[in-house]
This record gives C-alpha cells, sequence and structure tokens, in this order.
C-alpha cells in the first residue's frame, strides 16, 4: 500500500473551546481524492478549518508529506503547497474576476487560463465584472478555477459544487480527473454525491463530529454511504 501524502488522527476542535469534530482521522495518497461526507451541521467544514489553521487543535496531528502541521497558519500552509478554498466568502467581491484569478501570481498574464475558460466561458466573459455580482454557483467556480490554476499540490474544497449546475458539475469532475493525472491531491467536502461517483477514491463519512465510516470507495455502497447521509 502506498504511504499517504496527507493524514490526520485524532482531530479535535471547535470554537471558543468547544468541541465540534471529535477524534476525526483520516488520510489520501498522492493523486487521489478524500471525501469528506456528512449532512448538514455534523462538523465538516470545522473540520477543515482545523486542518488548514483557521481553528486551533484541541488535540490530533495532522501531517503533509511527513511534515508537521499542527500549529501552522493559514500562510504558512499556502507556502507548503496547500490550497483551501471555503464554503463561504469565496471570492473578492470587491475585486474583478480577472483580478481575483491572478491575485496570487503577480502579473495579468492569463494565458494559463486558457484551458479553464474553455471548460467556463462565462468567466472569460466577465473578466471586467466586480466577483461580488456574480450568481453564487458562478462564484464558485470562480473560486474553484483560481485554486486549481494555482497549481498546489494539494487542495481542500469545501461544497465547491454548491448552487453550480450540473453541466458545470460536469466539467469540475473533468477538470479534478486531469489534476489527479498530474498528482494533486485533494480533501473535499460535499454533499453531491454524483461527483464522489465520478472522482473519489476514499470516502469519510461524519455525524455528530465523529466518523462514521472511513473507506475506500470501491469497498462502500452507495447504498450504506445514503444511508448514513439520511437522505
Amino acid at each position: 500500500m502506498t504511504s499517504p501524502i496527507y493524514s490526520f488522527d485524532g482531530v479535535t476542535g471547535g470554537y471558543g473551546g468547544g468541541i465540534v469534530v471529535n477524534d476525526v482521522s483520516g488520510c489520501v495518497e498522492q493523486g487521489q481524492v478524500l471525501f469528506v461526507l456528512g449532512r448538514n451541521g455534523v462538523g465538516k467544514s470545522t473540520l477543515l478549518h482545523l486542518l488548514f489553521g483557521y481553528l486551533q487543535l484541541i488535540r490530533g496531528s495532522v501531517r503533509f508529506k511527513q511534515m508537521d502541521l499542527v500549529g501552522k497558519k493559514p500562510e504558512e500552509m499556502s507556502s507548503l503547497g496547500i490550497t483551501f478554498c471555503p464554503q463561504e466568502r469565496v471570492v473578492f467581491g470587491e475585486l474583478s474576476v480577472l483580478e481575483n484569478l491572478i491575485l496570487m501570481r503577480g502579473n495579468r498574464d492569463i494565458t494559463h487560463l486558457e484551458g479553464y475558460f474553455e471548460h467556463f466561458p462565462i468567466l472569460a466573459e466577465r473578466l471586467s465584472q466586480d466577483a461580488g455580482t456574480l450568481s453564487g454557483g458562478e462564484r464558485k467556480i470562480l473560486s474553484f478555477v483560481r485554486a486549481l490554476s494555482e497549481g498546489r499540490e494539494l487542495l481542500m474544497l469545501d461544497e465547491p459544487t454548491e448552487g453550480v449546475q450540473r453541466e458545470n458539475i460536469l466539467h469540475i469532475a473533468q477538470l479534478i480527473r486531469e489534476r489527479k493525472k498530474s498528482g494533486a491531491t485533494f480533501v473535499i467536502v460535499e454533499q453531491n454525491l454524483e461527483l464522489l461517483d465520478e472522482v473519489g477514491d476514499h470516502v469519510l463519512v461524519m455525524d455528530q463530529g465523529k466518523v462514521m465510516i472511513s473507506s475506500r470507495k470501491d469497498l462502500i455502497s452507495r447504498e450504506d454511504i445514503v444511508r448514513h447521509l439520511g437522505v
């Protein structure tokens, strides 16, 4: 078995000293996708905030390429090759679409974005438009493209398909598959099982802040997942 490139063990924490996520563990190998699933309010987004350093762990360990990440701030995570796309405030609304896309690059060259524009022409059409005036689904697409175009090794995405039309979800899946082939690794919080079917490798299902299922996707049935999601 290949050693995981990213792992977390016994992660526990929450807000203001309260525990929202309790003893959660998981891992993912390079070039694969770990899906974190669960009903609303079970701690999925809190888990990502704990893993990326937005919230302080009460206990637990987090490792990326054998590096200990506990105590590192979000800006340090970025310098280590990790990107995080939150569920809320996914773009800088006062900046244009173009400015959002080039924010981390230091120049206005967008030739590296041409392939993304083929999938999402709406972005190319609205480069000068303020990102805050886009629809919710369009903002999600913008955030997703910005994250992928940064070229980092590990991408942590919180509900990337929320509000996105099915046609564009399929484009998102295709781009994730392409990045997987180049060695990129993903941790994705989602409720869209179609995206799981398209690109998932590992499944972690949460309820009430704890792990209910942790399995390779090919070793668990969709029915078992749905039963725990309560849908």
